[in-house]
């Protein structure tokens, strides 16, 4: 029988983009000789409470605060595809999430909304186990899975390392098209110029 567990989680150093590591312990009575695993990672959105200016910044995920007991879901963050090597007892391997800051998808749409607290997390595992002498194969449990609590501190100094005091907009190629034009003939010497102009 197998077992999952997160012992810890951070943002991966001297990574090129924003990346998440998570320290996943994996059990077995067997003496292993090769696990293929496929992870889903969730956020359990429903698993902690929101202040008002977080339910103000969720509206776009979860609609108005008086429609979140229906539309209040897990949401879906990533899948993982794991190559755990040979152990007796237990390992410890990396799982190495990468992040994006596209305020278009809705995973860090729900990151970025957050002021405080943590961040429920659920590993669900399926996969392929390799064992014993003679080789023998088998599937991981359907119910395997694992918790854990992210800090959205951790999430906020990774994206400030990365893309400090800023933020993405993604638009309409030629809704760009009008506003590089719009700037070429102001002469706006950054964008935070050209929004400004727009703005007042």
């Amino acid at each position: 029988m197998e077992a999952f567990s997160i012992e810890d989680g951070g943002v991966l150093p001297h990574s090129a983009v924003p990346t998440l590591r998570f320290g996943l312990r994996v059990e077995s009575d067997e003496n292993v000789r090769a696990l293929s695993l496929a992870v889903q990672v969730r956020i359990a959105a429903t698993q902690r409470t929101y202040s008002d200016a977080e339910e103000e910044a969720l509206r776009e995920v979860f609609g108005s605060p008086e429609q979140w007991g229906r539309s209040l879901q897990s949401l879906h963050w990533t899948n993982l595809t794991v190559q755990v090597p040979a152990f007796s007892g237990s390992t410890l391997v990396d799982l190495l999430v990468t992040c994006t800051y596209d305020l278009e998808v809705t995973a860090a749409k729900y990151l970025t909304g957050l002021d405080e607290g943590e961040v429920p997390l659920e590993f669900l595992f399926s996969g392929t186990l390799f064992y014993g002498e003679p080789l023998q194969v088998r599937p991981i449990s359907w119910n395997a899975e694992a918790q854990y609590r992210l800090p959205v501190s951790v999430w906020r100094e990774m994206m400030d390392r990365f893309f400090p005091n800023s933020a993405w907009l993604r638009v309409d190629r030629s809704t760009f098209d009008r506003l590089h034009a719009y700037r070429a003939r102001n002469a706006h010497l950054s964008w935070d110029d050209t929004f400004e102009a727009l703005l007042t």
